[in-house]
């Protein structure tokens, strides 16, 4: 399809290809095999000198489409679907390093993130330098002659750090590395990294490209020549994407831009209310003019998304309050949700990272985190409103 439709027409008419049926929904291919005509063809496909489906662990039609439209979205040459968000950035890692090889990677990234890449990835000879992210100096000063990948998370999680791609990118490729983006939290409605230089875009399609918190999913974009690398690890390793779960998440970028501009807009509204609780001590959302990076997220991004963090005084005792008296918002790590949703990063998605590492992410133990979903922005700030108030009684679990 062609390229140059606005991005609201590609999200629901990009990748679909339609059956001998001509079915106007996109089809669902459950199916682990396809037969071939002859066994001349099974071996053109086999080899890869015809196109077409072979085995659904590395070829399906639904997700193919799912690709197709996702890399129309994000400018991509090349998409390559995983099974989940962290098996994206595995994928990655693997197909493109090797034992030797040397990371930088930012100190504010996903809990399952830091532990893949400080943890697993030195077993096999790799190892990772965690910088901070927000000056691209600090990258190049953790460079080495054998820095293969630089890897970041922006806005970071929980934090809503923003760092610079443009420049971090031209710190990376004057070292002969790669740079890969985390692009979970804005999406292509919101951020096209690969438009400021980034070699690589990763998604946790399981957040806001399918929207509903209904199915795991992940994605690796970019230019051909590295997404075919990819390919080649998931072909034989397996790390894959349902053709279920292509389906559900094709379906959700049709409303991808609607959500996320509305969810952004509550977002603000949600983050300008906390900075007036006087029991809150700093609220992070890209969006408010406080935030550090303020400026560059408003010439990176299209609005401030979805996540902001906030750090309640009081510490721990104070955060649980708030989550403990919360009837409305859900209590889970998961985010991009049509459901708000609030977590305690310090005891969930990061708490398996060093309490030493999370003194050095800034993420404290006051701090709470919000995905905020598609209620009423009353209605959320009178949850929150009822831990925040100094009444409210601690239910710890």
């Amino acid at each position: 399809m062609n390229k140059e439709f606005a991005f609201e027409t590609l999200a629901v008419r990009a990748g679909q290809e339609r059956s001998q049926f001509g079915e106007h929904s996109e089809a669902l291919y459950l199916t682990s095999s396809f037969v071939f005509e002859s066994a001349a063809q099974a071996a053109a496909r086999f080899s890869g000198e015809e196109p077409g489906n072979v085995y659904a662990r590395f070829t399906n039609p639904t997700v193919t489409m799912f690709t197709d439209r996702l890399a129309a979205l994000e400018g991509a040459e090349g998409c390559v679907a995983t099974a989940s968000g962290m098996a994206a950035i595995l994928a990655t890692a693997m197909a493109l390093l090797k034992a030797g090889d040397h990371v930088v990677a930012s100190q504010s990234i996903f809990g399952a993130t830091q532990q893949l890449f400080g943890n697993i990835l030195g077993k096999f000879g790799v190892t990772t330098s965690f910088v901070v992210g927000t000056e691209p100096a600090a990258f190049r000063a953790a460079l080495a002659n054998n820095t293969k990948l630089v890897f970041i998370e922006t806005p970071s999680n929980p934090l809503t750090e923003v760092f610079d791609i443009a420049a971090i990118a031209e710190v990376a490729h004057a070292a002969g590395a790669l740079l890969a983006v985390d692009n979970c939290f804005c999406t292509p409605a919101l951020q096209r990294p690969l438009e400021f230089g980034a070699d690589l875009v990763i998604h946790s399609a399981t957040k806001y490209l399918d929207g509903q918190g209904r199915v795991l999913g992940g994605a690796v974009l970019g230019k051909s020549a590295l997404t075919d690398e990819v390919f080649k690890f998931l072909r034989t390793t397996g790390p894959t994407l349902s053709a279920f779960n292509a389906w559900i998440i094709l379906k959700g970028l049709e409303t991808l831009k609607i959500r996320m501009q509305a969810q952004s807009a509550s977002a603000l509204a949600i983050a300008q209310w906390l900075e007036a609780q006087p029991q809150v001590q700093r609220v992070f959302y890209p969006g408010l003019a406080s935030h550090p990076q303020h400026a560059l997220a408003m010439r990176q991004q299209a609005g401030g998304g979805a996540i902001l963090s906030f750090e309640v005084k009081g510490g721990r005792e104070a955060a649980w309050r708030v989550v403990d008296q919360c009837k409305l918002l859900s209590i889970t790590a998961n985010l991009g949700d049509t459901k708000s949703t609030i977590t305690h990063p310090s005891s969930t998605t990061h708490g398996r990272i060093t309490a030493e590492a999370r003194a050095a992410a800034g993420i404290k133990e006051g701090l709470l985190r919000i995905a905020v979903g598609l209620e009423a922005v009353s209605d959320i700030t009178a949850d929150l409103a009822r831990g925040l108030h100094p009444s409210g009684r601690l239910q710890l679990k």
